[in-house]
């Protein structure tokens, strides 16, 4: 049934509730990896079936048909609404591959204009402060051939005090050591492969940044430092616009939603892995996966009855 392949369109809808859940009820860093994982997960399964949908209106155009060795239409089911399915589905595919482009190149322009801005200044330990009075801080991935650099300009320096700024340097040092650039760029590409996935990329940047400010306060034994550190940071920064201008992968201290961060380090850590809103995830993607997979077999099948074949068992 073309229905199979509809479900896996509407399952990423059930996300962003339960991403959220997710991150505010277990270990940060295993948040970061359900909700990253997911959200790949799901996106494959939305362009697999977007891909899949496009068949029955590809192999109604009578070369296609021909290239495709159909000896008999392709029967998916009454044919205006296949037909409109299908044009949907080649609609959505075309402008979900069309903005990922754009915007992962915009994203990677921007990533390389703040590498090649502070390629020349001199670093220590590779922390590199700009003589600038605006308050920034932000972790620069140095990519496959350049080396990762710390960015803090001097009005930030100047606007924390001495074991804040250790804090805010302890955050920017746990997104490189992390690696959250790549988890940033999974959840950035995934919504912009489906709405409801763009929300849950929202809910991936925040924790990112809970990942960061957990392990800054580890690092320096003080979670109530560390969330006067952030606020700190967040209310300096939003004095100016310096902090908007970073790309989405330069993760910096000040960004996401700074009171529900400051809140979270106020609070106990969550120390559990488990919780029900990660099993309900962990079912909604298997679901998603089953469907797709199914979907595409009956397909496969159809393709095979319409060649003229016996459908393989």
């Amino acid at each position: 049934m073309i229905a199979l392949l509809l479900i896996p369109l509407v399952l990423p809808w059930a996300l962003p509730p339960l991403a959220r859940r997710a991150v505010e009820s277990v270990r940060s860093e295993v948040a970061l990896w359900t909700v990253t994982c997911a959200t790949a997960a799901l996106a494959v399964g939305v362009m697999t079936c977007l891909g899949a949908l496009v068949l029955p209106l590809a192999l109604a155009v009578p070369p296609v048909g021909a290239l495709a060795d159909l000896v008999q239409p392709l029967a998916a089911g009454p044919e205006p609404v296949v037909l409109g399915i299908s044009a949907f589905a080649a609609g959505a595919f075309t402008l979900a591959v069309a903005r990922a482009v754009c915007k992962a190149f915009a994203e990677v322009s921007r990533l390389r204009a703040a590498r090649t801005y502070v390629a020349d200044l001199p670093d220590a330990g590779g922390l590199c402060v700009l003589d600038d009075p605006r308050p920034d801080a932000f972790a620069l991935p140095g990519g496959l051939r350049g080396s990762d650099r710390i960015v803090v300009t001097s009005g930030m320096l100047r606007a924390l005090g001495p074991a804040e700024r250790e804090a805010l340097l302890a955050h920017e040092r746990a997104h490189l050591a992390a690696k959250h650039h790549l988890f940033l760029s999974v959840s950035q590409l995934a919504g912009w492969c489906h709405p409801a996935l763009a929300t849950v990329a929202a809910h991936a940047s925040f924790a990112v940044e809970r990942a960061a400010d957990d392990a800054a306060a580890r690092h320096c034994g003080d979670r109530s430092l560390t969330a006067q550190a952030v606020g700190r940071a967040a209310l300096a920064a939003s004095r100016t616009a310096a902090a908007s201008d970073n790309a989405t992968l330069a993760p910096a201290a000040a960004t996401g939603p700074v009171p529900a961060r400051v809140r979270a380090l106020l609070a106990p850590p969550p120390v559990r892995r488990v919780v029900p809103a990660v099993l309900v995830i962990a079912l909604v993607c298997t679901a998603a996966g089953a469907s797709s997979l199914s979907g595409a077999v009956w397909l496969h099948r159809g393709v095979e009855t319409a060649q003229g074949q016996h459908p393989s068992e």
